[in-house]
């Protein structure tokens, strides 16, 4: 239980020990007065029902004047997404309309536009090697204007992409040891999500072990292929050259993580991979006003003494 204003409950319940303390008081003169005239007090303790209702509705309004809030567990999506998308060469590939790049571009825009402000969202664009764009923030119009700026590019490593977004999270250089040291400590982030747009072709074989790396930090990672298994050419320093999508590749960046892999391979599901991507769920303790509940309460009690006491004696007071 919290309060915004604890001076007002304190000076509120002392307003109320005066008013049940004054009634007491009165009650035992009255008592005391009919007593010596030779009279009967009337009612017993239901004569002073009204009076006590009155005191009572005095007692819960003064608590809700203090802003009394209950801290109640609520989940919630949260934490931190990076967009790692695949800016190589082989994203100009028309076999998704107009261009590979374009549809991943269009599937980041919906993904960013679904999220609420309690995601920080942040942007890796990658081909050969991997550059953060947009470090992780609640205001998502600069992952939008980063997302916008990309241009194709070199070739593909995913596992660049994986290790510049692990560090964008985690503020600490990610990569493999080398020479069979051991990988850094990333610390453990399991409110953090990659997803990765991509058509999978990759340059490296350490897609596997950087997969494992963001496993052992918490990180799930999404990959959405974009393109298609029987692909397209594109032109390259003069030369046209076939590239289709990479499914197993992407599958097995996914499976490792904890994540899930999300064809794209048209429009119609570019289109709705924000709605099948979905972020872990975190609880956190949030306040909940209890004010308006106890106004209402205290408005009933005051409004039941008044018409006990008028029933009564047939005055208000």
């Amino acid at each position: 239980m919290t309060w915004s204003a604890p001076l007002l409950l304190a000076v509120g319940l002392l307003v109320t020990a005066a008013l049940a303390y004054a009634a007491a008081v009165s009650a035992r003169r009255r008592k005391a007065a009919l007593a010596a005239a030779g009279l009967a007090v009337p009612g017993g303790r239901r004569a002073y029902l009204g009076v006590g209702l009155t005191i009572a509705g005095v007692a819960v309004l003064a608590i809700a004047t203090a802003g009394p809030a209950a801290m109640v567990p609520v989940p919630r999506a949260a934490g931190t997404v990076i967009l790692a998308i695949d800016v190589s060469n082989s994203m100009s590939a028309d076999d998704v309309a107009p261009t590979r790049l374009a549809g991943a571009q269009r599937a980041a825009r919906a993904f960013v536009a679904a999220q609420p402000d309690s995601v920080d969202i942040g942007v890796v664009a990658f081909e050969r090697g991997a550059l953060t764009t947009a470090r992780p923030d609640a205001d998502h119009s600069v992952a939008l204007k980063a997302i916008d700026r990309l241009k194709v590019t070199g070739g593909t490593s995913l596992g660049a992409a994986i290790t510049a977004s692990l560090t964008a999270i985690t503020g600490k250089q990610a990569a493999l040891g080398r020479d069979g040291a051991p990988p850094p400590d990333l610390g453990y982030w399991p409110s953090a999500t990659i997803v990765i747009f991509s058509d999978g072709q990759n340059q490296g074989n350490d897609v596997e072990q950087v997969a494992a790396l963001a496993q052992q930090a918490g990180v799930h990672i999404h990959t959405v292929g974009v393109g298609t298994t029987a692909g397209a050419a594109v032109k390259v320093d003069g030369y046209n050259l076939q590239t289709s999508l990479d499914e197993d590749t992407l599958t097995l960046i996914a499976q490792t993580t904890g994540g899930e892999y999300h064809p794209a391979t048209d429009t119609a599901r570019l289109d709705g991979v924000a709605g099948t991507i979905d972020l872990r769920l975190t609880v956190s303790d949030e306040p909940l006003p209890l004010a308006g509940g106890l106004i209402g309460l205290a408005l009933v009690l005051l409004t039941a003494g008044a018409a006990l006491t008028v029933l009564r004696s047939g005055r208000v007071i």
